[in-house]
C-alpha cells in the first residue's frame, strides 16, 4: 500500500475564497503587529499542495517549500480538533503556537474544551480560512509554524485533518442541504426538537457572541474580539459518497498577542449537547474482518449501541438520525500507528482491495452524524495470506569476454513466502524469440560461456517460491566482447574547402561487423609546434575539419578503438585547404571620348588577392539601363580595354571580376556608358495603300532600320509631276501614313521619304511611282414607272456618262417609304419587272451605275402607285371567352364584382351551344370591305356584315367544328383563311347535396358531393358556397375545388341559411335548393386553478374564481378530487365558490380542480372544461440546517419541504394538441401545395 495518495489532479480547485499572497509578507505581519494574520504553510517533500494564483490561476506547488497564507480578519485562525483531540495554546517569546494533542482524562488545558463543532464567521463577507473539501489536494500536508520555530510536535501528536466545508451566516438551508449532507427526512419527533434546539442556540451565539448577528449601522466587530469564532464548518468525513484521500495533519503558528472573550456559559451549554452526542457515536464495537486474501479482505461491523441501562434516556439527550456514515482506515505500522482512509459511506460492509501479500494489517471503525465524528472503534488485526513473487527486474552484466558473460539480479519480493529458486532463459543467440533455459537454482549470479564474441544475447528472468512461479522480467539484450582492431588506413581526402577539409577512411577489415568500432581522428598544423591533437572521436567513417586556415598545410592520422583496446594509428598524411577568392576588382572608369560605336574603359587590381596570384580578368557588358542580360566581351591579364560595335545613342553598362586558384572574385561596381546619336539611315520607298482613287492616292510606309541611336520624330513625304522633275513636300510629321490629294485622274506620280531625329534629317529613300485610277459614272436621269397589274410595275432608265470607264452595272432600289429603300436589282439592263405587290400601294424607287472606278450617285426617287384589288386573307381567328361571350350578349348594365355576393344573370349564349369568335380584319387592298362569310364545313356559310365579332348558336354540346373565314368588296370575294378547329363545351353540373358533418357554437362544418374532402388538381369540377345574411342577400363563402368547409364566428343557439353551385370548365350550374342549419349553445369558459388553503392536518379550504351569468342561464360548479394516484371523484356541486374538504389522511398526496356548470332554460346542463389541477402535499418535518438567518427557523424550513409540482392533466393535454396542431398544419401544407396546386 502506498504510504501517500497520487498529486492533485488538473480537475480538482481550489475555493474561490482562498487567500494566498504572492510573496513573502514583512516581519510586522509574522509577529502580529499587523492588521492581518500570515500563516506559514510547510510542504513536506513528496507531497503537493495547490493554490489559486492573484490572476485566477491555479498553481500545484511540490514539497519541500513554504507557502505564506493570510487570514483576512487578522485573528487566530480556527483550528479544527478531531475527537479526542484538544488545542492548546502556548505563548514563547512573543510568538503564540497552536499545538493540538490528544485528550487525556481529567486534562483541560488553559480551561479550553475540546471543540468539535466551531461557531460561525465573525462576518458573512469574510472568507474561510481552510478550503472547501472538494477543492482541496488529495495529499497530506503538514502545516508548521515557521515564525516561533519549527513545530516541536511528533508525529503521534499532530492532529487528523478533515475537509470541512464552511457557510456564512447569509447562506439559507437550501444552499446548505446542496453542499453539505442532505437533512435526514425520516426522523421522529423527539429528534427534530432535540436537532431544532441545537440549531437554535447555534444561531443564538452567532447573533451575541460570535458577532454574526450583526445590527444594522453598527460599526464592525474588531478582529481580536473575534478570533476565537472559527467559520462555521460541515465536515462530511466521506458522507454521501465523497471518501477522504488521505490524512492531513496541520499544526499553526499563530502571532496574535491577543484573543478575544467568549462567553462561557453558552459555549458550556452547546458543548454538552455535542459531548453527548459524540459519546453515543464513540460507542461503536470493533469490526469483524473475514474471506481473507492476499491482496483483499472483507470487514463488517454494526451500528453503535447505548447501553442497556441508558436506554431509558430523557428529552435532553441526542437521538441518532438514520442513517449515519461510516469510515474505515487501516494502518501497517501498529494499532497506535499512521491509519489511512479506506473507505467512506452508509453501508455496513466493506471490501478492502490493493493490500500487500503476507502483511500485518490493523483497522478500525469511525461513526460520524452530520457534522460530528465520533472517536474510533478498537482496531482489529489480521494479516493477508502470501503469494507467488513479484516480477524481478531484468538481469543486468556485471562482466564479460569475448566468450563469455556474467549476469547478476535483485530477489523481488517474496510476498510473504521465501525465494526458492530462480529461472534465468536465453534466446542462446539465434534472435527468434524462443527461450531455452540456461540456469535454475538459488544463486542471484551466473556466469554463460562458450559464446561468440561480438555476439548479441536476450535474457529474461522468473522467481520461484512455495505459492508459484512469477511472470517474466522484461527481455534484456546482452553482447560479448571483440579483440583490439587493427591500424587503419591513412585518411583519404574527400574534398577541400578554404577553411575546411573532409576527409573519410574505411573500417579495419579484421573487425567483425557486430563490434562496435570507434575512430579518433588526429591533426597537426603546420609550424604550430603542439603535435596531434584529437579532431574528432566517433563511429562515423568520416568527418569535416573546420575552422582552418586557407592555402595552409596540415598532417592528418586516425586510430581505431573498441571495448577491448585502442589500435596504433594510421600513416601521416598531409593535406592542404585551397586559397579563398579575391576581393573585387575597382570601379572601371572612362579613358578618352565616347565614340558612337566604341569606348574606352579601365580598372585597378583587386586590394586583396586571397592567397593567390591574379590569373585574368573578365569584362562583362549589357546593353540597356536594367542589366538584364550581360555578354563576355573580353578576358585576359591587361587592366584595360576598348569596346566596340556598340549602337549610337544606345546605353550600355559594364563590370569587371577576376579570377585566380582561390576563384572568382565579386563582381565590381557597375559603370554605366551613353553613347552619342547620329541622324538615321534611308527610309524604304513609300507603298501605294488600296487602289489609287482618281484625285487621291494612300500612302504607307514603316520606319528606318537604323534610327542613329535616337527616336525617329518626324518624316517628310515630296511628289514629283509626270512631265518634270521638279518636286514639292505633301507632308511632313510623325505619321507612318497620308493621304495625297489634288490628283488628276489616270496620271503617274512620284513620291520619296525621309526620316529625322535630333540629330537631324537623314538621306531621301527611292522613288516610288503611282499611276491614278478612272473617276466615277455621273448621276442617272430619274427612271420611269408602268403599271401592268396590281401586283405588277415595269420600272426603265437610260445611261448616263461613263467618266472615263464604262458602265458595268445597274443598281435599282425599290421600298413602300422614300427612307427604307432596298436593292432589289442589280445588272447591266436598262429595265426591271417588279411582282408580288401591294394592290393600292405606293412605292418608291431610284437607280444608279457603276463602273471600275467606283458608284456613281443615285437618281432622284420616283413615286409609284399600283391600283385597287379584292380583299387579303384573314390571318387569325380567336375564341371569345366566357367574359366576352356574356357582355356580348348583354353589353348594357355591368355586372358587379363577384366575390360582392351578387348573383350573374343568366346567360344570352351558352357556350355548351354556341362559339363565339373574333378575328383580325384582313387588308382592303384600296376597296372597303363590305362583309364575310363563314364557313362551318358542313352547314351553309354564313354571310355577317363588316363585323370582326360574331357568335355561332345552334350548335351540339361537346362538339368539334372546322371554321374558316374571306372578306369581300366591292372588286370580288377574297381568299379563305387558314382551317380553325373549335369545340363546344359540354353542359354545365347539377349542384350537389349540402351536409352539416360537425357543428359547434361558433363553429359548422358542411360537406357536399361524393368525392374526398381534398381533390386531385385534375378535377376540373368546382363549387361555389353562399350563404344568406341579414339582408336576405347570399354573400360568397368558399369557391373551389374541395368538398367540405368549415364556417367560423358564428353566434351560439343561431340558424343560418345555405346554397350551393357547381361548375366546371363548361360552365356554372344552377344553385341548390337552401339549406338551413342551427348552432348549439356555448359550455362555459374554463376556471383558473383553485387556491388551496390548509386548516390543519385533516381538513383544507378550496377556492375558486366565479363566472357571471351566460345570456341569463345561472351557472353552478362541480368541483372534484384525487387521492394519490386514484381516479377523480366529485366533492361538491353548487354555486358557491368555495369548499371546506375534510377527513383527509395526513400522509397523502390530493390532487383538486373545478369545472363551470350553465343552467340552460331547456332544464339541460352544459359542462366547460376542467380548470388546471392544484396538488396538496402533506406535510413533513423540516430540518433546519446552520447558517440561515437568526429567527427565520419557521419560515425557512417550510419553504424546504415544498415539493415540486408535476405537469398537470391539462398542461399535458395542451402539449398533445399542439402537437396534433403542428402535424395537421405540415400535413394540410402538403396537400395544398402538392394536391391542389
Amino acid at each position: 500500500m502506498a504510504d501517500r495518495t497520487p498529486p492533485l489532479e488538473s480537475g480538482q480547485l481550489l475555493s474561490p475564497e482562498l487567500p494566498i499572497l504572492a510573496s513573502p509578507p514583512p516581519s510586522a505581519m509574522v509577529n502580529g503587529e499587523g492588521p492581518q494574520q500570515v500563516i506559514l504553510v510547510q510542504v513536506n517533500p513528496g507531497e503537493a499542495f495547490t493554490i489559486r494564483r492573484e490572476d485566477g490561476q491555479y498553481q500545484c506547488i511540490t514539497g519541500p517549500a513554504q507557502v505564506p497564507m493570510m487570514s483576512p480578519n487578522g485573528s487566530v485562525p480556527p483550528i479544527y480538533v478531531p475527537p479526542g483531540y484538544v488545542s492548546q495554546i502556548i505563548e514563547e517569546n512573543g510568538v503564540r503556537r497552536v499545538l493540538v494533542l490528544p485528550q487525556q482524562p481529567d486534562f483541560h488545558p488553559g480551561g479550553h474544551s475540546p471543540l468539535h463543532h466551531p461557531p460561525p464567521p465573525p462576518h458573512a463577507h469574510l472568507p474561510a480560512f481552510i478550503p472547501h473539501p472538494a477543492m482541496m489536494p488529495p495529499p497530506p500536508h503538514l502545516y508548521t509554524g515557521i515564525a516561533g520555530g519549527v513545530g516541536d510536535l511528533s508525529s503521534q501528536y499532530i492532529s487528523q485533518y478533515h475537509p470541512a466545508q464552511f457557510f456564512s451566516d447569509q447562506v439559507s438551508t437550501d444552499s446548505l442541504s446542496q453542499h453539505g449532507r442532505p437533512s435526514f427526512v425520516h426522523r421522529d419527533d423527539r429528534a427534530s426538537k432535540a436537532h431544532e434546539r441545537l440549531q437554535k442556540k447555534v444561531k443564538e451565539r452567532q447573533g451575541v457572541g460570535g458577532g454574526g448577528g450583526q445590527v444594522k449601522d453598527s460599526p464592525p466587530p474588531s478582529p481580536r474580539k473575534s478570533c476565537n469564532s472559527p467559520p462555521t464548518v460541515d465536515i462530511q468525513n466521506g458522507i454521501g459518497g465523497k471518501a477522504l484521500d488521505a490524512e492531513h495533519r496541520h499544526v499553526v503558528a499563530c502571532s496574535d498577542k491577543q484573543t478575544g472573550k467568549e462567553k462561557n456559559g453558552e459555549l458550556k451549554e452547546l458543548d454538552k449537547e455535542t459531548q453527548a452526542l459524540l459519546a453515543l457515536l464513540s460507542k461503536i464495537t470493533k469490526p469483524e474482518v473475514s474471506d481473507i486474501q492476499a491482496r483483499e479482505a472483507v470487514v463488517n461491523w454494526s451500528d453503535p449501541t447505548r447501553p442497556e441501562s441508558e436506554n431509558t434516556t430523557t428529552e435532553e439527550e441526542p437521538v441518532l438520525p438514520e442513517p449515519l456514515s461510516y469510515e474505515i482506515s487501516i494502518s501497517i505500522t501498529g494499532k497506535d500507528g499512521k491509519y489511512q482512509s479506506k473507505y467512506s459511506g452508509e453501508g455496513l460492509s466493506a471490501t478492502l482491495e490493493g493490500l500487500r501479500p503476507a502483511t500485518d494489517y490493523h483497522v478500525r471503525v469511525q461513526a460520524m452524524c452530520t457534522s460530528l465524528l465520533g472517536s474510533p472503534s478498537e482496531a482489529v488485526s489480521f494479516t493477508t495470506l502470501s503469494c507467488e513473487p513479484d516480477p524481478p527486474g531484468p538481469p543486468r552484466k556485471s562482466s564479460g569476454t569475448k566468450n563469455s558473460l556474467t549476469l547478476q539480479w535483485k530477489a523481488p519480493c517474496d510476498n510473504g513466502s521465501k525465494i526458492k529458486n530462480y529461472n534465468l532463459q536465453w534466446d542462446e543467440g539465434k534472435g527468434t524469440g524462443v527461450f531455452e533455459q540456461c540456469y535454475y537454482g538459488p544463486q542471484k549470479q551466473y556466469r554463460v560461456t562458450k559464446l561468440s564474441p561480438a555476439s548479441r544475447y536476450s535474457f529474461r528472468l522468473a522467481a520461484k517460491n512455495d505459492m508459484g512461479v512469477s511472470e517474466f522480467s522484461e527481455v534484456v539484450d546482452l553482447f560479448t566482447s571483440c579483440s583490439v582492431p587493427l591500424p587503419p588506413f591513412p585518411p583519404e581526402l574527400e574534398m577541400a574547402g578554404v577553411t575546411w577539409l573532409c576527409l573519410k577512411w574505411q573500417r579495419p577489415s579484421s573487425s567483425p561487423k557486430e563490434d562496435d568500432i570507434y575512430y579518433i581522428l588526429e591533426m597537426e598544423e603546420e609550424d604550430s609546434g603542439y603535435g596531434f591533437q584529437p579532431s574528432y572521436d566517433g563511429e562515423e567513417l568520416s568527418f569535416t575539419v573546420r575552422n582552418l586556415h586557407r592555402s595552409s598545410k596540415y598532417k592528418f592520422r586516425v586510430a581505431a578503438y573498441n571495448s577491448e583496446g585502442k589500435s596504433n594509428p594510421s600513416q601521416v598524411v598531409e593535406f592542404i585547404t585551397k586559397p579563398d577568392r579575391p576581393s573585387c576588382p575597382c570601379r572601371p572608369v572612362i579613358r578618352g571620348r565616347v565614340q558612337p560605336d566604341s569606348f574606352k574603359m579601365a580598372w585597378e587590381p583587386p586590394k586583396e588577392n586571397g592567397g593567390a596570384e591574379i590569373t585574368k580578368y573578365v569584362v562583362e557588358l549589357s546593353e540597356g539601363v536594367t542589366g538584364a542580360s550581360w555578354e563576355l566581351v573580353y578576358s585576359g591579364s591587361a587592366l584595360e580595354h576598348v569596346c566596340g560595335g556598340l549602337k549610337p545613342g544606345c546605353s550600355y553598362r559594364t563590370r569587371v571580376y577576376c579570377m585566380s586558384e582561390g576563384g572568382q572574385s565579386p563582381l565590381s561596381e557597375t559603370l554605366q556608358v551613353q553613347t552619342p546619336a547620329v541622324p538615321p539611315g534611308p527610309c524604304q520607298p513609300p507603298r501605294l495603300v488600296g487602289k489609287p482613287k482618281a484625285r487621291e492616292v494612300q500612302l504607307r510606309w514603316g520606319p528606318p532600320h537604323i534610327d542613329g541611336g535616337s527616336p525617329v520624330t518626324c518624316f517628310s513625304v515630296e511628289v514629283i509631276g509626270p512631265q518634270s522633275d521638279e518636286s514639292r513636300e505633301v507632308y511632313q510629321g510623325p505619321e507612318l501614313d497620308c493621304t495625297v490629294g489634288g490628283l488628276s485622274p489616270g496620271r503617274t506620280y512620284g513620291f520619296r521619304l525621309k526620316a529625322a531625329n535630333k540629330a537631324g534629317f537623314g538621306p531621301l529613300s527611292e522613288r516610288c511611282e503611282v499611276t491614278t485610277g478612272p473617276g466615277a459614272p455621273e448621276q442617272c436621269k430619274a427612271p420611269s414607272t408602268t403599271c401592268k397589274s396590281p401586283s405588277c410595275v415595269v420600272v426603265s432608265w437610260e445611261a448616263p456618262p461613263c467618266n472615263g470607264a464604262p458602265v458595268t452595272e445597274f443598281r435599282l432600289e425599290w421600298g413602300a417609304a422614300e427612307g427604307s429603300m432596298q436593292v432589289c436589282y442589280s445588272g447591266a439592263g436598262l429595265s426591271h419587272e417588279m411582282k408580288g405587290l401591294l394592290p393600292a400601294t405606293n412605292y418608291f424607287c431610284r437607280v444608279q451605275a457603276v463602273n471600275v472606278a467606283g458608284v456613281g450617285p443615285y437618281s432622284e426617287a420616283v413615286l409609284c402607285q399600283t391600283p385597287c384589288s379584292v380583299p387579303a386573307a384573314v390571318s387569325n381567328i380567336y375564341l371569345l371567352k366566357e367574359s366576352e361571350l356574356q357582355r356580348y350578349g348583354s353589353p348594357v348594365d355591368a355586372d358587379e364584382d363577384e366575390e360582392g355576393g351578387v348573383i350573374h344573370p343568366p346567360l344570352a349564349f351558352s357556350p355548351s351551344t354556341c362559339l363565339g369568335i373574333c378575328w383580325d380584319a384582313p387588308c382592303d387592298h384600296g376597296s372597303e370591305i363590305t362583309s364575310y362569310l363563314i364557313d362551318l364545313g358542313e352547314k351553309q356559310p354564313i354571310v355577317v356584315g363588316p363585323v370582326t365579332k360574331y357568335v355561332i348558336q345552334n350548335l351540339q354540346p361537346d362538339t368539334s367544328y372546322r371554321i374558316r373565314i374571306q372578306a369581300q368588296n366591292s372588286l370580288g370575294t377574297g381568299a379563305f383563311s387558314h382551317t380553325f378547329k373549335l369545340k363546344t363545351k359540354p353542359l354545365p353540373p347539377q349542384p350537389p347535396r349540402l351536409e352539416c358533418t360537425a357543428f359547434s357554437h361558433q363553429t359548422l362544418r358542411l360537406k357536399w358531393g361524393d368525392g374526398p374532402a381534398k381533390t386531385a388538381a385534375s378535377d376540373t369540377l368546382q363549387s361555389h358556397l353562399q350563404m344568406e345574411d341579414k339582408n336576405g342577400r347570399f354573400i360568397s363563402l368558399y369557391k373551389g375545388p374541395c368538398h367540405t368547409h368549415k364556417v367560423q364566428r358564428l353566434n351560439e343557439s343561431t340558424s343560418y341559411s345555405f346554397r350551393i353551385q357547381a361548375f366546371n370548365e363548361a360552365g356554372e350550374g344552377p344553385f341548390s335548393s337552401v339549406y338551413t342549419f342551427t348552432t348549439p349553445r356555448s359550455p362555459p369558459a374554463p376556471l383558473k386553478a383553485p387556491k388551496l388553503e390548509r386548516l390543519d392536518d385533516n381538513s383544507c379550504e378550496v377556492t375558486w374564481e366565479s363566472l357571471s351569468h351566460m345570456k341569463g342561464d345561472p351557472i353552478s360548479y362541480s368541483l372534484q378530487c384525487m387521492m394519490g394516484n386514484t381516479e377523480f371523484k366529485q366533492a361538491y356541486k353548487g354555486s358557491a365558490t368555495s369548499f371546506l374538504v375534510q377527513n383527509l389522511q395526513a400522509n397523502s398526496d390530493y390532487r383538486f380542480r373545478v369545472c363551470a356548470i350553465r343552467q340552460c332554460q331547456d332544464a339541460t346542463e352544459l359542462s366547460g372544461p376542467y380548470s388546471p389541477t392544484v396538488t396538496l402535499t402533506p406535510q413533513r418535518s423540516e430540518t433546519v440546517q446552520s447558517g440561515g438567518a437568526a429567527g427565520s427557523g419557521s419560515r425557512t424550513g417550510t419553504e424546504s419541504n415544498r415539493t415540486r409540482q408535476s405537469l398537470t392533466d391539462e398542461q399535458c393535454a395542451f402539449l398533445l394538441l399542439m402537437v396534433f396542431a403542428v402535424i395537421a398544419i405540415l400535413i394540410a401544407f402538403v396537400i395544398q401545395y402538392f394536391v391542389i396546386k
